[in-house]
């Protein structure tokens, strides 16, 4: 059964998971563009995404990705000390969004191939 739920399946898994992570950063960032001194975060996983891939051990995926949460450095300061960049911020939200559209979508057609091969081709 373990061998049904490939590697690139639960790549994919992980990646929703780390996108909906983004997503919810990044949503936080523009609901505090008007607070004063917040600093922007960022989220980045796709090096350890990429490494778990690449890696021999099949554990890699299961051991789990983790994520790194910091203060955005790229963010330039504004008067009252904020760092979000409200364009920037909408158009990572853009593209977070694609990208998970996108492994869900592939998530979907690959538990659909196992659906046909496991009704015999639908016989």
């Amino acid at each position: 059964m373990n061998q049904v739920f490939d590697k690139t399946l639960k790549a994919l898994q992980t990646s929703t998971q780390m996108r909906q992570l983004r997503q919810n950063v990044l949503s936080a960032n523009v609901a505090n563009v008007e607070t004063p001194g917040y600093k922007a975060k960022k989220v980045d996983f796709e090096d350890a995404l990429k490494n778990a891939l690449h890696s021999e051990s099949s554990m890699a995926l299961d051991a789990g990705i983790k994520a790194d949460v910091y203060d955005n450095p790229e963010g330039d300061i504004g008067n009252d000390g904020n760092t979000v960049d409200m364009e920037k911020e909408m158009a990572a939200m853009a593209e977070n969004n694609l990208m998970y559209r996108a492994a869900t979508q592939l998530i979907n057609k690959k538990l659909a191939a196992l659906k046909y091969a496991a009704t015999d081709g639908g016989r």
